[in-house]
């Protein structure tokens, strides 16, 4: 295939550029905002992509961010490609912090407590509750006794209050970066379509002049 890599990595290389990309996420931010930017479509359609896309990553669907993101954009009439770039927004550095963030907005809108430790053992819940569905999933199969007690005590302290506390702060971090990128895009745009027509005038002129001599 013509897009295939010529060195294949290995799972842990893999693990290791999702966690720490090999540029650096400074950089890795810089080409995903070219990206989007170069988008042929409205700012403001773009614009709405991106409000997606960063409202998705205050979501507890953990593996269906891209699919969220897809949906809540086509609801918004926004540009997919811009939200499934948005939910960058989302990686390694801020996953906790965004975690913690809806947890406990969560637990006060829900009138519960918050487990003050569930930042060093907020990935580990969320790995464990895929092993237990998992397990549950493959017993129905097997034979064997399912038991849905931890994924019960998942949904109720961790699933259900990131789900509800998300919200607030997710509609606020979405809606600051829709502020901030649809005046941005739109003068990019701006920009971009004024060099391409200095370009078409500049080839003009010289045909011009050729065919004149």
């Amino acid at each position: 295939m013509v897009f295939r890599r010529r060195d294949r990595r290995s799972p842990l290389r893999a693990l290791a550029d999702f966690v720490w990309p090999r540029g650096g996420w400074g950089r890795a931010f810089l080409y995903v905002k070219h990206r989007v930017r170069r988008l042929p479509d409205s700012p403001e359609r773009i614009a709405r992509g991106i409000w997606a896309g960063v409202f998705t990553t205050f979501t507890p669907f953990y593996g269906l961010h891209f699919l969220v993101a897809a949906i809540i954009a086509r609801m918004m009439n926004g540009n997919i490609l811009a939200s499934l770039s948005a939910t960058f927004f989302g990686n390694p550095l801020t996953y906790v912090p965004i975690g913690v963030a809806s947890l406990q907005t969560g637990h006060w809108l829900l009138g519960t407590e918050f487990d003050e430790e569930v930042d060093k053992s907020l990935v580990g819940k969320f790995l464990a509750a895929g092993g237990d569905l998992k397990d549950n999933l493959v017993a129905l199969f097997m034979d064997k006794p399912a038991d849905w007690q931890g994924l019960h005590l998942f949904y109720n302290e961790v699933f259900y209050p990131y789900m509800i506390g998300g919200i607030i702060p997710g509609i606020i971090c979405a809606t600051v970066c829709y502020m901030l990128s649809l005046p941005v895009i739109r003068v990019y745009q701006q920009r971009r379509r004024a060099k391409i027509k200095a370009k078409f005038e500049a080839i003009k002129q010289r045909a011009e002049v050729s065919t004149g001599s």
